[in-house]
Parts: C-alpha cells; sequence; structure tokens
C-alpha cells in the first residue's frame, strides 16, 4: 500500500504542474492585461463556482475508488468517507494552503474562505451528489483529471482575492509553488490515498 501510494503521488507530479502552469498563464495574462482590480472584484463569485465543482468531482473520485475496491460498502459508510474526502480535503486544497501561503506572502487582502461555512447551501449539495455519483456509477478517470484541474484554478482564484494592485514576479513564482502544492498532496490524498487506506484488502480495480 506504501509503494502504491508513492507511486501514485510520482506518477501525479507532471500532471498537477501541468495544472499549477495554467493558473500562472491565467495570472499573467491578467497582470498584463492590467486586469487585477476586475479578476480581484470577480475573484469570489468564480472561487465559490469552481469550489463546489472541485468537491463534487472529488466526491466522485474518492466515493468510486472505495465502491471499486470494496464493491459490498455500505450506503452510510460510502457517504462518509465521500463527505470527509472531499469537503475536508478541498477545503485543506483550495482554502487553508492557499492561506497559508497568502499569509507568508504578506497578500494586503488575504483571507481564509471555507466554502462549506461561507457558502454551506452551494458546498454541501455539491458533496452529496458527486457521492450519489461515485457510488451508483463509480468512474475514477476523467472526474480525477477535472479534479485536479479545478482545484487548481479555485486555489488561483482564492489567492487572486488576496492580492493587490501590483505583484511582482517573485510572487508569482511563489505562487506556482503554492498552487502546486495546494493541488498535488490534497487531492492524491482525497482521490487515493484516503479511500485506498480505508479498504483492508484490495477487491476491486480501477
Amino acid at each position: 500500500m506504501g509503494r502504491q501510494i508513492l507511486s501514485e503521488l510520482k506518477k501525479h507530479v507532471p500532471f498537477t504542474a501541468l495544472g499549477a502552469i495554467t493558473g500562472i498563464v491565467v495570472m499573467v495574462i491578467v497582470i498584463l492585461g492590467n486586469m487585477l482590480v476586475q479578476a480581484s472584484q470577480a475573484s469570489p463569485t468564480i472561487f465559490y463556482v469552481l469550489h463546489p465543482t472541485h468537491v463534487a468531482l472529488s466526491a466522485i473520485v474518492t466515493t468510486a475508488i472505495y465502491k471499486l475496491h470494496k464493491p459490498e460498502c455500505k450506503v452510510l459508510t460510502a457517504i462518509v468517507i465521500g463527505y470527509i474526502g472531499s469537503i475536508g480535503i478541498a477545503t485543506l486544497s483550495d482554502s487553508i494552503i492557499p492561506y497559508l501561503g497568502e499569509l507568508i506572502l504578506n497578500l494586503p487582502n488575504r483571507g481564509i474562505h471555507i466554502g462549506f461555512i461561507e457558502e454551506p447551501l452551494l458546498t454541501n449539495p455539491a458533496a452529496f451528489l458527486g457521492i450519489a455519483i461515485g457510488f451508483f456509477r463509480p468512474s475514477t478517470k476523467f472526474p480525477h483529471s477535472g479534479h485536479v484541474l479545478i482545484s487548481t484554478w479555485a486555489s488561483l482564484f482564492h489567492i487572486i482575492m488576496a492580492l493587490g494592485l501590483t505583484v511582482n514576479w517573485i510572487v508569482i513564482v511563489a505562487i506556482f509553488f503554492f498552487l502546486f502544492l495546494a493541488v498535488w498532496i490534497p487531492c492524491c490524498a482525497s482521490d487515493i490515498v484516503f479511500p485506498l487506506l480505508l479498504v483492508p484488502t484490495r477487491s476491486g480495480g480501477r
């Protein structure tokens, strides 16, 4: 199991880095287009579209991985695993790690923005929808890929909310690092590590 988890983390480095690069490309376009003010104003709305979408995709994959490896699992168990794996780890990925980056970079408008607290009527239904899809139609490939990209962009717009009127290249490089970190470990933990740790023996395939 340990070797499988390390293999999955290593396997996801290139795709996670590519996702972080797309986030930086978006940020550079915003900066070069002198759209920081508009982007900052639009970021809360964009974040609360992307974050629930991330939660739903994460719930699909987390629940599906558990169901594929333990087809006889109980519905309530799948709900608990899918909810914790999506809400808990998506919050870490989209809100907590970006906020720590904002603190370290001393960004002027930093804030933590916990989705299931600030917008529970958006975030919780997204989680339960994803759980239902993952339980009844377990599939992992497209939802996981989409999950990584959506998580990157959610983290990006969380950080854009915190930016001031100017950004230098050192901050942009640091933001790339935090985007990568915010997606790589939490998303792999949510989609792969967390559900697999709860399956004592492998009884299905991806």
